[in-house]
């Protein structure tokens, strides 16, 4: 892929970490190759940072049109409106946003991990319930 076919919103959205994951690894590839693509990307970085703000660059910073937390929990547990469930499968599968799909990951982690902490007491009882059955047998 030649460095030309990589645009200054692709590089910004590749240090921000928002691209899917297929792009990212491309152009990091042509990066590692290309110093002049690499000055150009620590060029644009600096002139974002040094405050050249639009309505657009703000947006994709503070993650505008990303789903809270609790708006992704909600649609795991299947309470979340039909509207709100296609946009948030739009916005990770489609727009490819990494952080709301770490974000899921995570959850979806967390209710396993839940799921399996409510049963712990139960298997603790049921060890335990065995122990003292033998116990009373011996004696």
């Amino acid at each position: 892929m030649p460095r030309s076919e990589v645009n200054d919103s692709e590089l910004l959205a590749y240090l921000d970490e928002m691209l899917p994951v297929e792009r990212a690894t491309q152009i990091e590839a042509v990066l590692r190759e290309s110093p002049a693509l690499r000055k150009r990307a620590a060029l644009l970085s600096r002139r974002r940072d040094h405050g050249a703000h639009t309505v657009g660059e703000i947006w994709r910073r503070r993650q505008l049109s990303c789903p809270s937390r609790e708006t992704l929990g909600s649609m795991l547990l299947g309470v979340a409106e039909p509207d709100v469930e296609d946009y948030i499968q739009f916005h990770i599968q489609v727009v490819g946003c990494r952080v709301c799909l770490a974000n899921l990951l995570d959850l979806k982690e967390k209710q396993s991990q839940d799921a399996d902490d409510s049963s712990r007491p139960q298997r603790y009882f049921e060890s335990s319930a065995g122990l003292f059955r033998s116990q009373y047998r011996q004696d």
